[in-house]
């Protein structure tokens, strides 16, 4: 006698229906909890999404430029890797699967629509902190294809930077307060060290601008890279390109000179600078030297430099 199996059952949500979660996977199967639910009973893979709470902690789930759904995957400790739940969106297709997307983790969820992992670029890396805003990490983000659901516009702010930012390099107001921090963990309050460098960067401005000089910033981004880097100051009629650190700590040096290093591929410049609070001692100035890069710090009523052309 041939045993028989009861057939899957008919999919009949369309984008926009409301259903809750718990009666999802009663008639679907899948995972209760969780961003990613593939299902035993189905032939479905399940993907929750939560655009503000995830925004919060450096995860950008939503509709891109690109007319791709991008989800962030599964992991919250450590480098995401391809394994368990991100193995099957990568894999659903090959699985025989279909990738069903769900605005909403808990309570009531809406469907989103059934997309595919794009082949031509299915997934990317990206930073994000680890869960209770600890060390950053390397994050898995898929690049998916809408099937039966219309592109929609970027809603959350990388989303709408990238749709309105179409050079790589752009200039900001030194007013503009956001940071490389603030898209990669947004969710994290500044450190005392971080509001020493605003402060003592509106100093220098101030005192720029008392000799005629004017100051900006610049914003890049990076050819494939998803996250934008931020200068802290740049006066262009002297070339300066500035880091500032709150501290002097050979840590605070080391950092500087390598995003100095990374902001002036991007940024023309006659002499790189870093600012900081106070003179450092004589062996993190040869270290900068030896980098061809300045060190700027307050003395009296201005700013003294190891470079003396850096200064008006």
């Amino acid at each position: 006698m041939t045993e028989t199996t009861d057939p899957a059952p008919e999919w009949t949500l369309k984008p926009g229906d409301a259903i809750e979660r718990k009666q999802l996977h009663s008639k679907f199967g899948g995972r209760t909890q969780g961003g990613i639910g593939p299902s035993a009973k189905t032939p479905n893979v399940f993907v929750f999404t939560d655009p503000v709470a995830g925004e919060k902690h450096g995860y950008y789930d939503d509709w891109m430029p690109d007319g791709r759904f991008h989800y962030s995957g599964e992991g919250q400790y450590g480098d995401q890797r391809m394994l368990s739940g991100n193995a099957s969106i990568l894999n659903h297709e090959a699985e025989g699967r279909a990738l069903r997307v769900f605005r909403g983790a808990r309570g009531t969820i809406t469907y989103r629509g059934e997309f595919v992992v794009d082949q031509k670029n299915p997934w990317y890396e990206a930073d994000a902190p680890e869960t209770n805003d600890g060390p950053l990490r390397k994050v898995i983000v898929f690049r998916l294809k809408p099937i039966d659901a219309e592109p929609g516009q970027p809603a959350t702010k990388l989303g709408r930077l990238l749709e309105s930012s179409p050079h790589s390099v752009d200039e900001l107001p030194l007013e503009r307060n956001e940071t490389e921090k603030s898209f990669v963990n947004p969710n994290r309050e500044p450190y005392e060290a971080e509001r020493k460098e605003a402060r003592l960067v509106k100093e220098f401005a101030d005192y720029l601008t008392s000799t005629g000089y004017t100051s900006c910033r610049h914003r890049m981004l990076p050819s494939g890279e998803s996250r934008p880097l931020f200068t802290d100051l740049y006066c262009k009629g002297l070339g300066l390109l500035v880091e500032s650190k709150g501290s002097v700590t050979r840590e605070n040096i080391r950092m500087a000179l390598g995003q100095l290093a990374d902001y002036s591929r991007f940024v023309e410049h006659t002499t790189r600078a870093i600012l900081v609070p106070s003179k450092p001692r004589e062996d993190l100035l040869a270290l900068a030297e030896s980098q061809e890069c300045a060190v700027l710090w307050p003395e009296g009523k201005g700013f003294t430099s190891t470079v003396p052309a850096a200064l008006p």
